[in-house]
């Protein structure tokens, strides 16, 4: 079976796409399905390259029970778009900007998270809203909606 490759992409890398990436880890391994996916992260600025998960979102994190560390920003590539099946931005300005990187979407491989959830919403940024746990709500949402879209038997 081939193994799904999930980028989970945002404005720095640092709080709403790592988290995703972690969570969307834990449900993957909890379902016993750790062999079918690879998942990572990426940002579409370059500010916050080599910095570790934000601290409030690391402790929001920590609070479900999952960790992130050894997390290193990094910044989303062109070949990123040949090497996932999925890239998944938080808000529409993350589309654009993935679009942008890639050379636009002629394969339909950039979604929002939370159209997996069948909501056209964005997931804000708490680096300026400060809320963390509402963030990390939707996020989860979203990512169990997703890991529920793509188990083996519904593909």
């Amino acid at each position: 079976m081939k193994t799904i490759k999930i980028l989970f992409v945002c404005h720095g890398n640092i709080c709403r796409s790592p988290m995703a990436e972690y969570v969307m880890k834990d449900l993957v391994k909890r379902a016993g399905l750790e062999n079918q996916f690879e998942i990572a992260s990426a940002a579409t600025s370059y500010e916050e390259i080599g910095n570790p998960v934000y601290p409030p979102a690391r402790r929001e994190l920590s609070k479900h029970g999952i960790g992130c560390a050894g997390h290193a920003a990094r910044h989303m590539e062109r070949s990123d778009y040949d090497d996932y099946d999925f890239l998944v931005g938080m808000e529409p300005v993350n589309l654009r900007n993935m679009a942008r990187i890639c050379g636009g979407d002629p394969e339909g491989k950039i979604r929002l998270l939370m159209s997996f959830a069948g909501r056209d919403e964005a997931i804000d940024d708490p680096w300026y809203t400060g809320r963390f746990s509402e963030v990390y709500a939707q996020i989860a949402e979203g990512c169990a909606a997703m890991l529920d879209a793509l188990r083996p038997e519904k593909r």
